[in-house]
């Protein structure tokens, strides 16, 4: 009787097939998050805009009432700002919409609400929105005549 020991060491065509199958599972789950990512991160970059219009309108506004020269109006006031910066809205602009009430306070002399809502249509109507009040004070007079 011959013993004999066969080994067969290799790879059939099983494996590879079954690798590359893994594979591309693998890559279709991952680029199915890709337009998802882009949306998440376009939403960021509206939302981070957002915020910086809504804190400059919101510091702007609280500087010019708390100087003791400058003259209040109340009311609702609308503007629209571009991403450039500039007065009209060059090409690939994003447009905001900033919404700015500002109201007195009631039993409170020298005291105003402002409230401040930033939008950017058609993406969010809703927008964000942020308020303060702001008093009077003799330490911020300047330019007076």
């Amino acid at each position: 009787m011959y013993n004999i020991i066969c080994k067969n060491k290799g790879i059939s065509l099983v494996e590879p097939i079954i690798a590359v199958l893994l594979v591309s599972v693998g890559l279709i789950a991952f680029m199915s998050l890709q337009p998802t990512s882009w949306k998440t991160s376009a939403h960021t970059d509206y939302l981070g805009r957002a915020i910086m219009i809504l804190n400059n309108e919101i510091m702007t506004n609280e500087i010019w009432i708390m100087n003791p020269c400058n003259t209040v109006t109340t009311g609702t006031f609308n503007e629209v700002v571009y991403s450039s910066d500039q007065q009209t809205a060059q090409s690939g602009d994003l447009s905001f919409n900033i919404q700015t009430v500002i109201s007195a306070v009631t039993g409170r002399a020298n005291t105003w609400k402002v409230t401040v809502t930033v939008t950017w249509p058609p993406v969010n109507t809703r927008g964000i929105t942020d308020n303060i009040i702001v008093t009077r004070q003799e330490s911020f007079r300047f330019g007076c005549i």
